[in-house]
């Protein structure tokens, strides 16, 4: 796995914090109240409970896939090593980079992203139309990781050509 900034990490934990904070407070401040509150939410909550745990395992099973890439590679680097009696070799590996094929890695270039916005919109869908902060956190997560997704796929298109990357889009299957 490649090393993580200390300014990657920290920014990573304040968003956390202050996400968290967007959300308790508006859950504390404008939230369900009493029963009358929760009168027809039932549904709401299970359909956005199925699209948020579909979403989460398609995240955790695309990022699993990426970190596989690497683990392959360090596994084939240390058979090699053993083999060649090189003992010092079997610490780490070079970055690797292969084209994902599991998954929705056939029909897109970076899965974990949309499968994270189908997440967070499941997310919104339990808090409901009208929760300013889940809404907020499904923006911002489209505005940020959709120009990442877009000069990542120019970047897979440098790499490893039109050919190898075929019909993919980048992140929205059949449209983008």
């Amino acid at each position: 796995m490649s090393p993580i900034h200390i300014f990657v990490a920290i920014s990573a934990l304040s968003f956390q914090v202050i996400n968290g904070a967007c959300i308790g407070g508006y859950l504390a401040g404008y939230g369900p109240s009493d029963v009358s509150d929760w009168a027809g939410a039932t549904i709401r909550i299970e359909v956005g409970l199925i699209i948020f745990f579909a979403g989460f395992a398609g995240n955790i099973f695309h990022d699993d896939e990426l970190r596989e890439i690497r683990r392959a590679a360090a596994r084939d680097e240390k058979h090699k090593a053993e083999a060649q009696g090189d003992k010092a070799k079997t610490g780490g590996v070079e970055k690797v980079y292969k084209m994902p094929e599991n998954g929705l890695f056939r029909a897109i270039l970076y899965p974990h992203y949309f499968c994270e916005w189908i997440e967070w919109i499941g997310f919104w869908v339990i808090g409901g139309w009208a929760c300013v902060p889940a809404r907020s956190f499904v923006v911002n997560e489209v505005t940020t990781m959709l120009p990442r997704s877009l000069s990542g796929k120019r970047w897979y298109l440098e790499r490893f050509g039109q050919e190898k990357v075929g019909s993919r889009k980048a992140v929205i299957p059949g449209l983008i």
